[in-house]
């Protein structure tokens, strides 16, 4: 019941995730990105410990597929879980569970990655996928709003979305941008609405916590 995909933009070495569910509070147990290292989803009857696993994982070196083929002989509720793993070079990886009976799909693309269970169809996945594609120009924030977006305008999930986040890394430790929302009737147009409020002071906010003399506004 839940759809989403991972970025990387070659430009900046940002990366990414968008998520959104039927189910409320989804960005705390199923989105996950440290700068310089990977993104991560983990979804239906979601595990929320494999995130920070799989992170130290890549941390380490080890290479999307790998992680997942590691995890497939190692966990043995993973029949359950789907996954999304894409690295800080922009390779990614997905694993889909045996036991997810619901329409599903999961899709590497060009510097990013994207999966979606309980569907109303397919495309859902491929939209994402060819919506980030095409957006190369713009800020990964909104590329990989734009492809939430196009996956839900595709047929979206089966019940009504309820929660939805959006959080993208670049260098420091702390998110470039991380935003929920976590019970709405219409999430993804809440979490456009917060996005286009925080993008002209995202920069701003990066300042302020590393640089803090140059930062505009009062002293």
């Amino acid at each position: 019941m839940t759809f989403s995909i991972a970025g990387r933009c070659a430009r900046t070495g940002m990366l990414g995730v968008v998520v959104t569910t039927s189910s409320m509070a989804v960005g705390s147990r199923c989105a996950w990105a440290e700068a310089n290292v990977g993104a991560v989803l983990t979804q239906h009857r979601t595990d929320p410990r494999l995130g920070p696993r799989i992170l130290e994982r890549l941390k380490g070196g080890a290479a999307p597929e790998a992680i997942v083929h590691d995890l497939e002989r190692s966990e043995p509720n993973l029949g359950w879980r789907q996954l999304v793993v894409l690295d800080a070079n922009g390779k990614g990886a997905f694993f889909n569970g045996a036991n997810i009976k619901s329409v599903q799909n999961a899709k590497i693309g060009h510097n990013c990655a994207a999966a979606g269970n309980i569907l109303r169809n397919t495309d859902v996945v491929d939209a994402m996928v060819s919506s980030f594609e095409a957006s190369e120009e713009q800020p990964l924030a909104e590329r990989l709003m734009r492809a939430i977006e196009a996956g839900d305008a595709a047929g979206g999930e089966l019940k009504q979305l309820k929660s939805a986040a959006l959080l993208v890394v670049h260098r420091e430790s702390f998110p470039f941008v991380d935003l929920r929302v976590d019970l709405d009737s219409q999430p993804l147009v809440e979490l456009r609405f917060l996005w286009e409020l925080y993008q002209p002071t995202a920069e701003a906010y990066v300042v302020r916590a590393v640089d803090p003399d140059q930062a505009p506004g009062p002293a």
